[in-house]
């Protein structure tokens, strides 16, 4: 009997969905994220170079069934190569979907040159439209910037434009409507993501979260908001109809609401380690096999193993809960 060739773990979930860190940098020094001095960079000869990184996409969607692959960072817009990987992607057969998530600096310039090498869409991190609060939260006066970019990704046809935005208690919590209505009105889907312990400062504490409850809640006092009925499948986030649709709302309980029964994703950083859940201590080394020589056989036997011991679930209520020593930025979203 064959055995089988995908991307399967010891409960049955199968990762079809890649996401492909791109660089550790990025251009903003958002507070739940890291400090304002920025986070030891990784070395460029540790770093995937642009033939990797595609060769390692090719061996997991032409070998491992992977169907989706999503650039990361960082910041993915500063890597040089950017484009052209997406176009080198785009060009395997099957196809992958392709998409994005991006701060959403650099897209004004970008995001025709990336919809022509065949990009899909794009998430844009954007957390408030208000200015003092946006300097606040990134330490960085870009809000124009973020906003030109949204408008340019949806011009350039890489829709739907999602934007995912994270509230900070006593920062940015009271502003969850207007962020919604200010989407709304411009054709983007706005999900909320529940702050996870991934920062690099460890700083993270359940009691300062703003949970999926509360979201709901702080969106209800301004909209109505129903469960839409389409299934929700692997996909992160809830989604609910906003005054009776068609516009919509996505809140990803990471922590509160945890979906790891229907997982199907896989991680591989920018320095080549195959991580089979963001919150794992463990990695797997793909990129001194691929240094070595290793075939792409290898290569794909080795990312199987990697995946096949993922756990059961990301144990953030666990007593003995370690947050990875590696930041999101380190690691990919």
């Amino acid at each position: 009997m064959q055995t089988d060739q995908r991307l399967v773990d010891g409960f049955g979930r199968v990762a079809t969905d890649l996401r492909v860190s791109l660089t550790d940098r990025c251009n903003l020094r958002c507070t739940y994220c890291m400090p304002e001095e920025g986070l030891d960079w990784l070395a460029k000869e540790s770093l995937l170079t642009d033939d990797e990184i595609v060769r390692l996409v090719r061996v997991a969607v032409t070998m491992l069934g992977v169907r989706e692959v999503r650039f990361t960072g960082g910041e993915p817009l500063v890597r040089r190569g950017l484009v052209d990987i997406v176009q080198r992607s785009a060009e395997l057969d099957p196809r992958p979907e392709l998409s994005l998530t991006t701060n959403g600096l650099g897209l004004a310039r970008t995001a025709s040159a990336l919809a022509a090498a065949g990009l899909d869409r794009v998430n844009v991190s954007l957390d408030t439209v208000r200015r003092t609060t946006f300097q606040e939260l990134t330490r960085r006066d870009r809000l124009d910037d973020v906003v030109a970019g949204l408008a340019a990704a949806d011009a350039a046809g890489l829709r739907p434009v999602k934007v995912n935005a994270v509230l900070m208690r006593g920062v940015n919590d009271d502003q969850a409507a207007e962020l919604l209505e200010w989407c709304i009105a411009r054709g983007y889907q706005l999900r909320f993501i529940e702050q996870m312990p991934l920062d690099a400062q460890h700083g993270w504490s359940r009691e300062q979260m703003v949970t999926a409850e509360e979201i709901l809640g702080l969106l209800s006092q301004r909209f109505e908001l129903t469960e839409a009925e389409e299934p929700r499948g692997s996909a992160p986030a809830e989604k609910f109809l906003v005054d009776g649709g068609p516009a919509t709302v996505g809140v990803i309980a990471s922590v509160t609401r945890p979906f790891c029964g229907d997982c199907d994703r896989v991680r591989l950083t920018a320095d080549g380690q195959v991580r089979n859940c963001l919150f794992a201590r463990e990695e797997s080394d793909l990129r001194t096999a691929l240094r070595a020589g290793a075939s792409d056989e290898e290569l794909a036997s080795r990312w199987r193993a990697a995946v096949a011991p993922k756990r059961a679930g990301h144990g953030i209520d666990d007593v003995a809960f370690l947050q990875p020593s590696r930041p999101m930025s380190a690691i990919g979203g």
